[in-house]
């Protein structure tokens, strides 16, 4: 293998490397997650799938209305005794049978039980809906949650390499001072000790956004890896001018979690009187077709008469005189299959009435259960809103700390900012000793990563009450 031929292996390599790259990582905004996330997450499918089926299930509610027509059909080879189906006659041989049927059901009355069950039904896929519509909400803020956090992640990260480049910079001039012989080696071992600190923080900061990326990459179903674009993100930092309870009264109006409990409660009461119908008589209209065909079917064709004997006889002047008389012939004939379809209809047409007299208390235990669901799903409403008013108010507690803290953070980076460049003068100059000059650092360290966690901390909070509004960002 040639140089020349190596080289552009080695170039056409690099090249696909880069390009793989580029497909397997691509900048996302918050609404480009959103949107990818309501078409992949299997979550929302699934819940969009029961919708379905509730669908389905009104359908079949509204079709039980409708009269029931049925047909069926056989036909087989019946061996020794039976009965003839065509004259109703015992007979002792092979016979090929056929029937044919059509019943016909319809209701009547049924003490309004599939009326109520299609308006049972009705509220079951308008709650499925609000369901959808409620896994939407919740998808949409898990995922504007788990996009903040990569924020959040990607700016301690940042961070994190701002400390590691200060050490470095520092490092670098310990070690100029050590050729001069001019270092203190205490301090110069100090700094690699951090340097070594920062490296470590990296790798754990990076580690977490990891994290961060692998739970927003969950929630939308890629594969691939991604990264974020904040060029449609609006950070606002201005204090939340809405309090709890205003933003739970909002709750109650927009939140899809309630209406669908609302209607779970109304199906439930519909259920009710769907039970209720067990005590009531059931009319129906009842109709039938029925025909039939059996092989030794036979028709009979006058064909002309003969004389034959009788076998009795007359004495006639003492001599016995054979008695004969006249016999009419007939050809015999199979019937066809169809003109036996055809000849041997009949209908039947009826009302029948099914009185409910003792069933065991079965229909009045199914009320009382009926009764006990209406009253469960009662409670779930409750404890549904007991929940988000009590989600809330800590929710918005956590936000409005979190917003003092990022106020009082500022002035802290803003102070130990100041603080640490006179400690850098001074251990620059050989005034101060390390550990003066690492504690500044440190405190600046630590409150800017401190005050990015605060400033995220407040805008998730702010989103999460957003979306109890029903705000979707």
């Amino acid at each position: 293998m040639t140089l020349k031929l190596i080289l552009f292996i080695i170039t056409l390599a690099i090249h696909c490397a880069g390009f793989s790259q580029s497909e397997q990582e691509r900048n996302y905004t918050l609404n480009e997650c959103i949107a990818i996330a309501l078409d992949n997450n299997l979550n929302l499918k699934s819940t969009q799938l029961l919708a379905n089926s509730a669908e389905v299930n009104l359908k079949q509610a509204k079709g039980n209305i409708l009269p029931k027509l049925n047909g069926n059909y056989n036909i087989g080879v019946n061996d020794g005794r039976s009965i003839d189906p065509f004259t109703n006659d015992f007979i002792n041989q092979e016979l090929t049978f056929s029937n044919a049927r059509l019943n016909l059901d319809t209701p009547i009355f049924n003490g309004f039980r599939l009326i109520n069950a299609v308006k049972q039904e009705k509220f079951n896929k308008l709650a499925s809906e609000m369901e959808v519509e409620e896994a939407k909400q919740n998808l949409i803020l898990n995922v504007t949650l788990a996009y903040l956090d990569v924020l959040n992640r990607r700016d301690v990260l940042q961070l994190t390499k701002q400390r590691l480049e200060t050490t470095n910079t520092q490092l670098e001039r310990q070690e100029d001072l050590r050729e001069e012989g001019a270092a203190d080696p205490s301090n110069y071992a100090d700094i690699k000790g951090q340097n070594a600190i920062d490296k470590t923080n990296i790798l754990i900061s990076e580690s977490a956004l990891n994290n961060a990326k692998l739970t927003l990459m969950t929630l939308l179903n890629l594969k691939d890896n991604l990264l974020i674009n904040t060029t449609d993100l609006l950070l606002d930092y201005e204090q939340y001018p809405f309090s709890a309870e205003g933003v739970f009264n909002d709750a109650l109006q927009h939140l899809a979690t309630f209406k669908a409990k609302e209607l779970r409660v109304k199906a439930a009461k519909k259920a009710i009187n769907v039970a209720k119908a067990q005590f009531t008589p059931e009319v129906s209209f009842f109709g039938q077709l029925n025909t039939n065909y059996s092989s030794i079917a036979e028709t009979f064709t006058e064909n002309g008469s003969s004389i034959i004997e009788t076998g009795d006889f007359v004495t006639i002047n003492s001599q016995n005189s054979p008695v004969f008389r006249n016999q009419t012939d007939f050809i015999a004939q199979k019937i066809g299959y169809r003109d036996q379809f055809d000849n041997n209809l009949n209908t039947v047409v009826g009302l029948a009435v099914n009185v409910p007299l003792f069933n065991g208390f079965r229909a009045k235990n199914n009320v009382a259960l009926e009764k006990i669901k209406v009253e469960e799903s009662i409670l779930e409403l409750e404890r549904t809103q007991q929940d988000i008013k009590n989600a809330i108010r800590q929710v918005h507690f956590d936000m409005e700390a979190a917003y003092l803290r990022h106020q009082s953070l500022l002035n802290q980076v803003e102070a130990f900012g100041e603080s640490f460049r006179i400690n850098s003068l001074k251990f620059n100059s050989g005034i101060s000793n390390f550990l003066a000059y690492i504690t500044s650092k440190n405190n600046l360290d630590n409150a800017k990563t401190n005050l990015a966690t605060a400033k995220y901390e407040y805008l998730l909070r702010v989103k999460v009450l957003e979306y109890y509004r029903g705000n979707m960002f």
